[in-house]
């Protein structure tokens, strides 16, 4: 199959898009970026091959468009991401265990414990998997690291051990785990997780026709005629100079491709945030970025969520419950969960904190945005802040506040993957068009 590829490596996560010959997305690849960006760009690509995959079986089964059928190919997926973990489980025991070995000395019981925090992991990990659902989002650090700790902390007390040595051992272990391409076919993914389930009552579907599917896309060769890297580390990725684009051009194309109608742009992502005018070609017409302090970007909402113990998407929802926002006047992100504590500290309610702290990023946003000239018909927001709903709903206030509602706002499903669809596009564009595919832009930061 020849296709042409995109990867967007950021500060917090590497995203990858693989567009057909005719330019239509077919794969979509998200992972957590890391200290080795050749193998997050490399998972990354693995996993938009891996969904295109999902995506070819679902039109070889077309024919039987029954809910029952769309449901087991739901469970297949999410079996499939089990079968996936399990691996990089697998290696992470071999991993803590190897080092429990090594400090046998310190803590005799210490091996023992994390043998038994393992068991119970493998015993929780299929159910743990399945209450996620099948989310492209569901990184094996999360999934390994939620089980790990709370079966640590039970651990410990029982076997008398200490619970930072329990943890000190993940912490290593999980960087070399990550740091390691595991050798795992999708052929022999699926195959397994074909086996772990049964097919749908009622439903025509055969077996031995699925099997056969399966074969099928498992044996599609993806032919890339062209890569191009962009994100805050893609002077990092192992590409040629070329076949790297900037993070503001590769923003206002998939911006673009994604709303034909687009002339304004907003970017926020883990490390920076970025306001952009584009013409009717896609073509950037001027740019405004955040200096380097990572204020009013995901970063800083990571840091909050960090300092509450929650989930980075859980933060929105409960900011949305605020009955008395606050008002901040800064968004320091060094200095977040001081100010944080301290508000608490005096008896504001965390809701109405958290919403202060989303109008004050927006109010950063509005004026990055103003700077670059305003917000024009239309209007697209970009990033990972983009599924956060508080901080879309104060966008929305502010926008109407100062433009009047007569601006369009549009937000994509793939709003994470615009600066990876971008570089996609630039990819297709350098291969049939050398000279017509600019790959930097005056006055971005490098």
């Amino acid at each position: 199959m020849k296709c042409y590829v995109g990867i967007d490596l950021g500060s917090t996560t590497t995203k990858a898009i693989v567009l057909d010959a005719e330019g239509g997305i077919v794969g979509r690849g998200l992972t957590n970026s890391r200290s080795d960006y050749m193998v997050a760009a490399a998972v990354a690509q693995n996993e938009a091959y891996i969904n295109a995959r999902f995506e070819l079986l679902r039109k070889l089964l077309h024919g039987d468009e029954s809910q029952a059928t769309d449901e087991y190919l739901h469970r297949l997926r999410i079996r499939f991401r089990y079968e996936q973990i399990h691996e990089h489980y697998r290696h992470l025991r071999e991993r803590c265990l190897a080092g429990a070995e090594e400090k046998r000395g310190s803590d005799g019981d210490l091996a023992r414990t994390v043998d038994e925090i393992f068991t119970a992991m493998e015993e929780k990990l299929a159910d743990h998997i399945a209450s996620f659902g099948d989310d492209e989002s569901l990184f094996f650090r999360d999934v390994a690291g939620s089980l790990y700790m709370a079966l640590a902390e039970t651990a410990a007390r029982r076997w008398e051990v200490s619970f930072d040595l329990l943890i000190g051992l993940y912490d290593r272990a999980i960087l070399l785990v990550e740091g390691q391409l595991l050798e795992q076919s999708f052929r022999d993914c699926a195959e397994a997780a074909l086996a772990g389930l049964e097919l749908p009552m009622g439903n025509d579907l055969d077996a031995e026709v699925l099997r056969q599917a399966v074969a099928e896309v498992a044996g599609v060769e993806f032919e890339a005629l062209g890569t191009t890297g962009t994100g805050y580390g893609r002077l990092r990725l192992p590409f040629a100079k070329e076949q790297i684009s900037s993070e503001i051009l590769c923003h206002g194309l998939g911006a673009h491709y994604m709303f034909p109608g687009t002339r304004t742009v907003l970017d926020i992502g883990g490390q920076d945030m970025k306001a952009i005018q584009v013409d009717e070609h896609g073509i950037v017409d001027s740019f405004q970025m955040n200096d380097r302090c990572a204020a009013g970007t995901g970063r800083y909402l990571g840091y909050i969520a960090d300092e509450l113990n929650l989930a980075l998407h859980q933060l929105g929802p409960l900011a949305s419950q605020s009955r008395r926002p606050l008002s901040i006047s800064s968004t320091c992100t060094v200095f977040a969960g001081t100010e944080f504590r301290e508000k608490l500290a005096l008896g504001h309610r965390r809701e109405d904190i958290l919403a202060g702290l989303h109008r004050a990023i927006i109010l950063r946003a509005m004026s990055l945005l103003a700077r670059s000239g305003g917000i024009r018909q239309e209007f697209t927001f970009t990033g990972g802040v983009a599924k956060n709903g508080a901080a879309v709903g104060q966008l929305r206030k502010l926008v109407d506040e100062h433009y009047g509602r007569e601006i369009a706002l549009n937000i994509h499903s793939d709003s994470i993957y615009t600066g990876a669809v971008g570089a996609a596009l630039f990819a297709k564009r350098k291969s049939e068009r050398p000279e017509t595919a600019p790959t930097a832009l005056k006055g971005e930061p490098t």
